[in-house]
């Protein structure tokens, strides 16, 4: 159970993030100071970089789609790495949802500021290589994973090219125009979510049916 005072923690962590988060889409990531964060999160200046050391932690820390995240449900999985990989990213959504409603939030909300969160960090350059870098995380992952599935190395073409296919797929989600078509909600994206790790997996099939060493 958490403790009030950790739920304090969490629930100024979360405020300061919101803030950081609108400041940078009305007003712009680099011209925005950590000073005017605080006061619209209405906290001491401290207490924004107590929490968060560095302007890019406000973006990437906390983030829900964690490789330990991942990495614990890959360990743990009964079946194949395409077939966890959905199931994690069905688990945390759904979390995300009720965490929402716990917090009074409308439906939906996480997601409309994970599309404001995907647009900053694609409009700059800096943000791009931070992100590269976590996705690179869950890449390793699920190739390591898919190799183990296949008996293959994890740096083979199949793992490595299906694991980029997964994570990248899903990194774009956001920035589609069939999610911006409908409402950022749970249930709206899960068959967008479907719909990569189908593509993945009818590619895993063609680069496993034919052996890179026979063609």
């Amino acid at each position: 159970m958490e403790g009030r005072r950790d739920r304090k923690k969490r629930q100024t962590r979360e405020r300061i993030q919101a803030s950081a988060l609108e400041l940078f889409t009305s007003h712009g990531y680099r011209t925005t100071t950590i000073a005017a964060i605080a006061e619209h999160a209405d906290v001491a200046t401290r207490t924004v970089t107590l929490h968060f050391p560095t302007k890019e932690d406000l973006l990437f820390a906390d983030d829900p789609f964690a490789p330990q995240s991942l990495a614990a449900r890959l360990d743990t999985r009964p079946g194949d790495t395409l077939d966890a990989v959905g199931e994690w990213m069905r688990d945390t959504m759904h979390a995300l949802d009720e965490h929402d409603a716990d917090q009074g939030r409308k439906p939906g909300e996480t997601w409309s500021l994970r599309v404001k969160r995907a647009t900053l960090i694609a409009e700059d350059e800096d943000l791009r290589g931070s992100a590269r870098a976590s996705y690179y995380a869950l890449e390793r992952l699920i190739a390591t994973a898919i190799g183990k599935d296949l008996g293959l190395p994890p740096n083979a073409l199949a793992p490595r090219l299906t694991a980029y296919t997964v994570v990248g797929g899903l990194r774009e989600l956001y920035m589609t125009h069939e999610a911006h078509r409908r409402d950022a909600a749970t249930e709206e994206l899960l068959p967008l979510v479907d719909r990569v790790l189908d593509v993945a997996r009818a590619g895993l099939t063609e680069l496993t049916a034919k052996p890179l060493s026979a063609q």
